[in-house]
């Protein structure tokens, strides 16, 4: 058997039931600014964006951890510089300067985000090129070295910020629209969004991603047919960390505030959690693990201090009782079906 003898069938038609479920998700997140509106709680659109934002970045982390079956805990790091591509391009555009004496800043967001996208591949070809040369914990444990090492540089980079961080005055433009609108910039990143899901549908169900399902269930088995392993995990680690530095660019905007804690290793906890929580290995899941984790934890601070006592229960609750996160539970109430 040869690699030709996988055969592309293209990405999932889906059933009816998942389609007009997909729609009423679609159109939910469409209509929600102006329903909260309605409704007097405008502040329930930055908490919007800032789901779809996590979303972004957990659904690229579960390309490589839920698909592709690498557990990489340093994934904080492609979010984190992609914050700071952001970050720096602002400082130097405002100082009129140029970064590294070549490159001049800027405030556009057709320019930043590419930059963060091209900046977290690049990374991300340089840390899965090392790492994936090993498996299992020393895999884990190399990754999670390579974000602390980059938590660590910018710790001490005083120019930008050092510990404390930079502020980002205003958020980069786009087509003379005015970003600084919540309800604008929740639809810049509800596109961006629908964008990346879209081109992981089209990944997930192409040869491509029938070979790494398929490495995912036994490396050793693909090799024997013919297979490289590692080129297509590679592959897959690189898009999964460009889709991240994009979530991390968008996170640098709504916040106007970028700082060393978006590469701390408990980020990539956090994205991981978003993935398990919402269904591994599913498409939709890490979208509803973000939105349960981040109202969940918008909820429980306003009650306590100590919500994390509250959380990690619930948390415990969902994964041992769901089978299959939160998109399992949703297929077996008939809410469309799992996306394996």
């Amino acid at each position: 058997m040869s690699e030709d003898a996988i055969i592309h069938t293209g990405s999932p038609a889906p059933s009816t039931g998942r389609a007009l479920a997909l729609l009423a998700l679609a159109l939910g997140l469409v209509a929600l600014p102006f329903l909260v509106q309605a409704l007097g709680q405008p502040a329930l659109v930055p908490l919007a964006t800032r789901v779809l934002i996590y979303a972004i970045a957990a659904a690229s982390l579960n390309l490589a951890l839920g698909f592709g079956g690498m557990v990489s805990f340093g994934h904080a790091a492609f979010f984190g510089v992609g914050g700071y591509v952001v970050g720096i391009l602002y400082r130097n555009y405002v100082d009129d300067s140029l970064f590294l004496g070549l490159i001049p800043g800027t405030s556009q967001l057709l320019i930043t985000l590419p930059a963060a996208i091209l900046v977290g591949g690049l990374l991300a070809l340089t840390i899965g090129a090392l790492s994936l040369r090993t498996s299992g914990v020393q895999f884990i444990m190399i990754t999670l070295a390579f974000a602390q090492m980059l938590f660590f540089l910018f710790v001490s980079l005083k120019a930008y910020g050092g510990d404390d961080g930079m502020t980002i005055r205003r958020r980069n433009e786009l087509f003379g629209l005015n970003t600084r609108d919540d309800i604008t910039f929740y639809f810049i990143c509800l596109a961006v969004a629908a964008l990346i899901f879209l081109a992981l549908w089209r990944i997930i169900g192409s040869r491509f991603g029938m070979v790494l399902a398929g490495i995912r269930q036994n490396e050793r088995r693909m090799a024997a047919i013919g297979i490289a392993p590692y080129r297509y995990k590679l592959a897959a680690f690189v898009i999964s960390g460009m889709g991240t530095g994009l979530a991390g660019a968008l996170m640098a905007n709504y916040l106007r505030f970028v700082s060393p804690d978006m590469l701390h290793w408990t980020k990539s906890g956090e994205l991981m959690i978003m993935v398990i929580l919402g269904g591994v290995g599913t498409l939709l899941g890490p979208l509803f693990g973000a939105a349960a984790l981040v109202i969940l934890e918008t909820v429980l601070t306003s009650w306590t201090e100590h919500w994390q006592l509250i959380l990690g229960p619930i948390l415990l609750l969902v994964v041992l009782f769901t089978q299959g996160g939160l998109n399992g539970l949703f297929s077996r109430l008939g809410i469309g079906r799992s996306e394996r």
